[in-house]
């Protein structure tokens, strides 16, 4: 049975993108190591990413209609990514 990721936020994952950041830039790792630890990167990234994207579009939605008071609005996230 498949198992789905826990919710990380983005200050989580900022934080482990820099820890991984740090590892890389020292320079020691074995390439194999290292290499994993970029993948690992990457993907946080991309989640990083998605949240700020997502984070944009809801303050798009709050700040459109400037005749009414920002009323929040159903998001679909976009799975493309």
């Amino acid at each position: 049975m498949a198992r789905k990721k826990a919710t990380v936020s983005f200050e989580e994952s900022l934080t482990e993108l820099t820890a991984l950041v740090e590892k890389i830039e020292q320079g020691d790792l074995p390439l194999d190591e290292a290499l994993q630890v970029f993948e690992q990167g990457v993907a946080l990234t991309r989640q990083c990413q998605t949240a700020l994207a997502q984070a944009e579009q809801k303050v798009s939605i709050l700040l459109a209609d400037k005749d009414q008071s920002p009323t929040e609005q159903p998001f679909v996230a976009d799975e493309k990514a």
